[in-house]
């Protein structure tokens, strides 16, 4: 028996069409993978797109790999993730599921009040699999309160697998203390495996009734921040019970920082050239964060176009920048204590959300996000003009239920 396990794939989730590349490319590696060891099928434990519609671009090329799937007939067993459903309820997997591609795990009816779920028996190692879907804010704990748990903790003979797309209270990582998450208890116990996703980090531990819960981490890291933490995708294969994370490096990661508290903009610009010095840059992704606030001038004043510049002729693949946390003592600081533009957003959105008294307010939450992703398509290669605004406009139809 050998399987493989992975999660939050955000194919097409990053904005800058060269890290969007780099993530298409890492899940095309993680299926060639499973089709050279000869897995017996593969488990997808939510967030396969970033969004419920994805772009056309990203769509074929997870078709294209799923089929190579089907092909050899390694069955896909998914469950929906948080980034997987639209607020109107419609999500692509439903359209993948109908093509044979794979197959929702997540089924099941209500009996005498209680959530009662169904096995999916793998048809060539007889493995049992169920699970349970994620939703935005972990909203899917209700779903769990109400689970018929006596059920799927009956024993049994055969190796059993539950997917989950959620945040456990008792593992969650240093830095991700805020994050929605439910308790251990609320899983059934007696299973084998449990296959995890949502939280991006690599994960196999073991609570007491609870063995095996397994977090592979995303196929690749999806913000500047997972990039400087990460450095690198995940994903898990499971052969006979044992059970081994595997690395995906498309491109190494090479992080700096430079400090710049009590600097003028001609220090830092020397320090930050400096940098590069003796740093073999071939084909790598650079991650470059700037802090402190500076004695005199402002950050604009700081060339970061030259360190650009020398990076790239030093021949690096990508560099991105973080300032947030660069100020001057010159501009009144603006406070925050948000790390990326996707918290920024939700914060500000949260602010504002129930004030149109359109929707419920979780409800406006979830189309204010959706309508910033839509906003920001770009036009796909050879795409005319009037195709790309007419996908745009059928997108925030559908999104707003039109």
């Amino acid at each position: 028996m050998k399987f493989a396990h992975i999660a939050d794939c955000h194919v097409g989730g990053w904005r800058e069409p060269k890290l969007r590349e780099v993530n298409k490319k890492s899940f095309i590696s993680v299926i060639d993978y499973c089709l050279k060891i000869g897995v017996d099928f593969l488990l997808l434990s939510g967030d396969l797109f970033n969004t419920a519609m994805p772009p056309m671009d990203s769509l074929r090329i997870v078709v294209e790999q799923l089929k190579k799937l089907a092909d050899q007939n390694i069955p896909v067993y998914a469950i929906p993730g948080s980034h997987d459903f639209s607020p109107a309820g419609k999500t692509i997997l439903d359209v993948l599921e109908s093509a044979g591609l794979m197959q929702n795990v997540c089924t099941g009816q209500e009996v005498e009040g209680k959530l009662r779920l169904d096995f999916v028996i793998d048809p060539k190692t007889k493995i049992k699999i169920t699970g349970l879907l994620g939703k935005k804010g972990g909203l899917e704990k209700n779903y769990f309160y109400n689970l018929d748990k006596k059920h799927l903790e009956e024993p049994s003979t055969r190796y059993k697998i539950f997917m989950f797309h959620s945040a456990i209270s008792e593992l969650k990582p240093k830095g991700l203390e805020k994050m929605d998450a439910m308790p251990v208890s609320l899983l059934p116990k007696n299973f084998n495996y449990y296959a995890g996703g949502h939280v991006h980090v690599i994960d196999n531990s073991s609570i007491s009734g609870y063995e095996n819960i397994v977090y592979p981490g995303p196929i690749y890291p999806n913000s500047f921040s997972e990039l400087e933490k990460l450095k690198k995708g995940g994903f898990v294969i499971v052969d006979n019970g044992h059970i081994q994370h595997l690395k995906i490096e498309p491109h190494p990661v090479i992080s700096l920082d430079i400090d710049c508290e009590n600097k003028t903009p001609e220090e830092a610009n020397s320090e930050l050239i400096d940098l590069l010095n003796d740093i073999d840059l071939k084909e790598t992704i650079v991650t470059l964060r700037a802090k402190g606030c500076l004695r005199t001038g402002n950050p604009t004043d700081i060339k970061f176009k030259e360190f650009f510049k020398k990076a790239y002729a030093q021949g690096a693949y990508f560099v991105m920048k973080n300032t947030n946390k660069l100020v001057s003592k010159e501009f009144e600081e603006i406070k925050t204590n948000k790390n990326s533009v996707e918290e920024i957003e939700d914060t500000a959105i949260g602010e504002h959300a129930g004030q149109l008294g359109v929707f419920e307010a979780e409800r406006e939450k979830e189309i204010a996000k959706e309508m910033i992703r839509v906003m920001s398509y770009e036009k796909e290669d050879g795409e005319k003009t009037a195709d790309f605004e007419c996908r745009v406009r059928t997108d925030v139809d559908a999104l707003l239920e039109l």
